[in-house]
Order: structure tokens, then sequence, then C-alpha cells
């Protein structure tokens, strides 16, 4: 049996959320856009066109049918202690660092692409009364 300190839970709890996460977020609307719309975690394809409804579908898609599972299968058998569970945690969570980092250089390469824009935040500290 696997030893249960700090590190073994601080692993699992935050792997459960993301789990949860991703089904509220991802797997939810991956068979209704719209209602992902609705539920807040997603934009309207008015607003990231057609081509952008696509791309994330093709996330969607591939998040249900592998990443979902996979995380799934890690949790539990990291949970139990078996060889099997940490190998494919370790994979469902270089799937975790590989989506970000592909969002992030669409995000870069068409920061200029005619129709894509994206809200300018300016940060400003708050002041204290």
């Amino acid at each position: 049996m696997r030893n249960r300190g700090v590190s073994y839970w601080m692993l699992l709890g935050p792997g459960w959320l993301l789990l949860a996460y991703l089904v509220y977020a991802q797997a939810i609307p991956a068979f209704d856009y719209d209602l992902g719309v609705s539920m807040g975690t997603q934009e309207p394809a008015e607003q990231v066109t057609a081509v952008g409804v696509a791309f994330w579908y093709g996330f969607a898609l591939a998040d249900l049918v592998v990443y979902i599972p996979l995380l799934i299968l890690g949790l539990i058998g990291y949970g139990l202690g078996r060889d099997w569970g940490c190998i494919a945690l370790a994979a469902a969570l270089g799937i975790t660092v590989y989506w970000p980092a592909v969002c992030l250089a669409a995000i870069v390469a068409a920061h200029d692409a005619p129709g894509w824009s994206l809200p300018t935040v300016r940060w400003r500290p708050r002041s204290v009364s």
C-alpha cells in the first residue's frame, strides 16, 4: 500500500478537481455548444467564428474520448497504488500541460488575423481605503 502522505493527496485532490472541471467545461458542452455558452464555459460563436467553434470542438472531443478516460484511469490506479496508474496519470498530466501550450501558441500566432480580437485587460492595483 502506498504511503498516503501530503504529496499523495496534493496530487489526487487537484486531479479529481481537474476531472470535475473537465466534465463540466468540456464533456457536457461537447454534446451541445450552445449549452456550453449558456453555462459560461464557451464563448458565443459570433465572437469566436465558426473556425473557433470547430477548433474548440476538436479539443472537446479529444478530451471526451482520450483525456478524461485517461485521467480517470490514472487517478484510480494511482489511488490504488498500481504502477499502471502512475503511468496513466503521468500521460494525463502531460496532456494537461500540452493543451494550454497549444492554445497560447494559437493566440499569439493569430493576434493580427482579420476578425480576431481579444479584450485588452489592464491591471490596476486596488486602492486601499
